[in-house]
């Protein structure tokens, strides 16, 4: 239980103890409470890491109160993706699209929150720090994998059907999963949507808010124990509310 009131602190990992807290938090979620997997997980020291990692950027907040590693993101410009020899979600969906648009791109992964801090200012400091990543580097367009838990597609047929009847992306941004699973598994006029919203994810929730976007197809993960799609936000597309909403208030992206 926390006496004090948490002060966050966000920086992007630049040794490897930090790059390590991260992958200890990504451990903690995706692996021990989510089941999920890898051929690089190193379950003896309690380690969530890939061959990505030493190309990705990481961003930590910190509870500075505590020292605790309250969430974590992974950020991938293009230019680190063409040192790695391609984006992560490359494996998973045709990113053409989006790589021949000529625009400053930035693949975003591995989000997430240490369970003490789900619900509270963790994530709005996440956000912030991104913000303040992509107008540092003048990024156009977000994009990356975004996971329901669970590998059954008609289990989440309302939320997957809800993306893809009213969050496609234009076809200028709409790339298409490979191992292609349809997400419009119900009609559009039998979508139970409440419960669809309470299906999806935080994350997913909060980048429609945003007005992200979706790429055409599911993907299954069996590795991660995971159905993904593909979330897509065009900077440029934001509307005013929507900017504010992203930079923490202060009006700009």
């Amino acid at each position: 239980m926390q006496h004090r009131a948490p002060e966050f602190s966000v920086k992007i990992a630049g040794t490897e103890a930090e790059l390590r807290a991260a992958q200890a938090l990504r451990y903690e979620v995706f692996v021990r409470e989510l089941g999920g997997g890898g051929a690089m997980v190193d379950h003896a020291a309690g380690l969530e890491q890939d061959r990505f990692d030493p190309f990705f950027d990481h961003m930590l907040v910190t509870d500075t109160t505590t020292g605790t590693v309250a969430g974590v993101y992974r950020l991938l410009r293009d230019d680190q993706a063409a040192k790695a020899g391609q984006f992560y979600s490359e494996d998973e969906y045709d990113l053409s699209v989006l790589k021949s648009s000529g625009r400053r791109l930035l693949e975003l992964g591995r989000s997430c929150l240490h369970p003490d801090y789900r619900g509270g200012m963790a994530m709005f400091h996440l956000w912030s720090g991104l913000a303040d990543y992509v107008e540092a580097h003048g990024i156009e367009v977000l994009f990356g994998v975004a996971s329901f838990h669970g590998t059954d597609p008609q289990q989440l047929a309302n939320p997957l059907s809800m993306l893809h009847h009213g969050h496609l992306a234009p076809p200028e941004l709409r790339v298409r999963s490979k191992s292609f699973q349809p997400m419009d598994l119900v009609e559009k006029d039998d979508l139970d949507r409440k419960r669809a919203m309470l299906e999806t994810p935080a994350l997913i929730k909060a980048y429609l808010r945003l007005g992200g976007f979706v790429g055409e197809g599911a993907c299954i993960d069996h590795a991660f124990n995971t159905t993904d799609v593909c979330l897509i936000l065009d900077t440029a597309r934001m509307n005013e509310r929507q900017r504010k909403i992203y930079a923490g208030g202060r009006g700009r992206a």
